[in-house]
């Protein structure tokens, strides 16, 4: 295989919104802090009939509008390397002129025959671009390596997802495969593996003897926006807990690798997958609930519900909240439950982890509920990204009275770095060929494994609730009964780190 890092980078798709809106800004970001090789071509590819100029003209207006660093002064050399091809995705036959196009880019910009094609379609096309890219030679890896990114949802289910796996295995090794997954981008995100491996103080701490429970938490303030035809047949549960939160879960939980190689760290994500309990279908009507947003009045604005969204069907039993229990059957993890909850029309936009530890093993200090004694590490992933430690102190006065305080740490403090996006940092990393922070194929089946019997029962058992909340509020009430304790509850986070309650607003 070639070791030259001179390559061609292909974008299926590249008339939509998330070419403009992330990756060619990305590229951009990449080419100005010189990351990019210096024979590189930008190949975008879709089925609008675009010249070379045209394409240009209009990468350039979404490198102005959606640029994430401020220097604008390399934006015309960085155009000059984007081309353009128009193809039907679906025809077979329009595949070989995509190929002498690339060729003649290979020649005229002495680029070898590395290339990184990238999947920004719709998923129904994962299975059949690659499979009319092999039939013209472009996934042999004799010239130079041959790697492909595909986005999420990778599969609607079980069944589909197996159905992908063998498509794409069928003309293209696991190697080559990227499936990208943003959450896993972020600098919080990674700096689990750090705050856990590099801090002796913590990996003691780090199991069931002194950990209570795990809660993450992942919510949005907006609702479905213009996306309710595809949010309709998606649902909370697939667009956000079978990939994003799981992943998360698995990196908070995993055992530390042998190493810092990506097969090393991909290795403690799948045994933590492998070990997730089933949840029966029996349980599910306990471990899980389901919630649907309902037409709210937030500061004076009135909000539709759900079902008077643009694109859902007025009758919609697609949930827009999800919360799930489940354990980890290991000897690290065994009996602690993991909480997890996501959902549109929630107070703020925030994502965090949470690790609730044991309190002491004798109250000498009445402090009100098991919750208030119990310390937490807060680790925030966005936004006003950082690290959160909960304790008690006494309070000044007599008597031994006990509060919580906070002591935190904010990325933002460190203001003489910038941090890159996430989708920066994962182009990056498939240029170098990184797959640390891409999701492997047995670790996407095993996740579709452990969610079917809840998909499953949501789709055809009728007695399972679906809960209506008002949109502004932390969801249906009733997800407080998923926790044992009953003196204890959900963390409510604000959009600022430090902060606690109920109310907190953007």
């Amino acid at each position: 295989m070639i070791n030259d890092d001179s390559h061609i980078y292909v974008i299926f798709g590249a008339s939509g919104d998330l070419t403009k809106r992330k990756l060619v800004p990305a590229l951009y970001s990449l080419y100005v802090q010189d990351l990019l090789p210096e024979k590189f071509a930008l190949l975008g590819v879709s089925r609008s009939d675009f010249t070379d100029m045209d394409f240009r003209s209009g990468m350039k207006k979404a490198i102005n509008a959606f640029k994430e660093i401020d220097d604008t002064s390399h934006i015309d050399s960085f155009i000059q390397k984007i081309h353009y091809q128009s193809i039907q995705f679906n025809d077979a036959s329009t595949y070989h002129p995509l190929r002498q196009r690339m060729e003649i880019l290979r020649t005229d910009e002495e680029i070898c025959g590395n290339t990184l094609f990238y999947l920004s379609t719709p998923p129904s096309l994962y299975g059949i671009i690659p499979q009319h890219l092999a039939s013209v030679g472009l996934n042999s890896q004799e010239d130079g390596w041959k790697r492909l990114i595909i986005e999420k949802p990778f599969g609607y289910d079980l069944e589909s997802a197996m159905i992908l796996k063998n498509q794409l295995l069928k003309d293209w090794q696991e190697e080559q495969l990227f499936r990208i997954d943003h959450y896993l981008g972020k600098e919080t995100v990674q700096n689990l593996l750090v705050t856990r491996f590099s801090n002796g103080i913590f990996e003691p701490l780090w199991n069931r003897n002194y950990i209570h429970h795990v809660e993450i938490t992942s919510a949005e303030s907006i609702g479905v926006e213009k996306r309710g035809g595809y949010y309709d047949t998606s649902g909370a549960l697939r667009d956000m807990v079978q990939n994003h939160l799981l992943q998360v879960a698995a990196i908070t939980a995993m055992e530390s690798p042998s190493s810092l190689e990506p097969v090393a760290i991909r290795n403690e994500i799948l045994k933590v997958f492998q070990s997730l309990r089933p949840i029966k279908k029996e349980d599910v009507k306990t471990n899980t609930i389901r919630g649907q947003y309902l037409a709210s009045t937030i500061k004076s604005e009135t909000i539709a519900g759900y079902r008077q969204e643009e694109g859902v069907d007025p009758k919609s039993v697609t949930e827009t909240y999800a919360a799930i229990k489940f354990y980890i059957d290991n000897w690290r993890w065994g009996g602690v439950p993991f909480y997890i909850r996501t959902g549109k029309r929630l107070p703020t936009r925030v994502t965090e982890v949470v690790i609730h530890f044991k309190p002491t093993p004798h109250f000498l200090f009445t402090s009100g509920s098991l919750s208030s004694s119990c310390n937490q590490l807060v680790i925030r992933i966005q936004p006003d990204e950082g690290m959160l430690m909960k304790f008690g102190m006494k309070t000044p006065g007599a008597g031994f009275d006990v509060q919580n305080v906070n002591m935190d740490f904010h990325y933002s403090d460190l203001t003489h770095q910038r941090i890159p996006s996430a989708y920066e940092r994962l182009i990056y990393d498939s240029m170098k060929g990184d797959s640390t922070l891409f999701a492997r194929t047995e670790e996407v089946i095993e996740a579709w494994k452990f969610l079917s019997p809840v998909i499953e029962c949501w789709k055809d058992e009728k007695d399972v609730p679906l809960y209506g909340y008002p949109a502004g509020t932390w969801g249906p009430e009733t997800a407080d009964d998923l926790i044992e304790d009953k003196s204890i509850t959900w963390r409510y986070p604000c959009k600022n780190l430090s902060d606690d309650g109920i109310y907190c607003e953007l």
